[in-house]
């Protein structure tokens, strides 16, 4: 099923956003874009962006917005995203959200939704030191989770606020299995009109 939804889903670190928007984009057959994969994949081919994301990675900082927004923007621009496309990681901030809405408004285009999962911050603390012993990820020290946790409730809640005014947020409980949370994704969804995830 192909669906024209532009959606972003949102939530702090640990909050499961990367594997519920797997499943969202599949269901409606839109791709997912996701800055942390677009880095990743770059620091693994070691590529010039990579270098520089790593550097300011290792130092618990986030990537600047000027180039988050030029690779999005690049990603965006591709075939398989001109039907529809789930951000995951992206905007985190206004300045940001300033950056989509002109990307968008050059195709005529805006957000349908945003997924917003709710996970309290134990809860995120939890599950990233659980995911830091599993993957063996060096950029999860609790240093660097609760530096990026507060970087996310100081730079990336203001934005809820902007899409609340639009009326496009679904505030979605994020704990429970993977299924629960799914199918409440895909309620609020289906009130909007788009597709059928379950």
């Amino acid at each position: 099923m192909t669906s024209t939804a532009r959606l972003l889903i949102v939530g702090p670190q640990g909050s499961g956003k990367g594997t519920q928007g797997v499943r969202v984009a599949e269901a409606l057959g839109i791709p997912v874009v996701s800055t942390g994969d677009i880095f990743r994949a770059n620091i693994k081919e070691g590529t010039d962006l990579g270098k520089k994301v790593t550097a300011i990675l290792d130092a618990g900082d986030l990537v600047p917005d000027e180039l988050t927004s030029e690779i999005v923007r690049d990603r965006l621009s591709q075939d398989d995203a001109a039907s529809g496309f789930l951000l995951d990681g992206y905007p985190r901030n206004t300045v940001q959200v300033g950056h989509l809405d002109a990307f968008l408004a050059d195709s005529d285009a805006a957000l349908d939704a945003v997924i917003l999962l709710d996970v309290p911050r134990e809860e995120s603390l939890e599950r990233l030191r659980l995911r830091a012993t599993e993957q063996g990820r060096s950029d999860d020290t609790d240093e660097a989770i609760a530096h990026r946790l507060d970087i996310y409730e100081n730079e990336t809640a203001p934005i809820i606020s902007v899409y609340e005014q639009r009326g496009i947020v679904d505030r979605i409980d994020g704990v429970g299995s993977l299924d629960d949370i799914t199918a409440r994704i895909s309620t609020a969804l289906a009130a909007r009109g788009i597709g059928q995830l379950v």
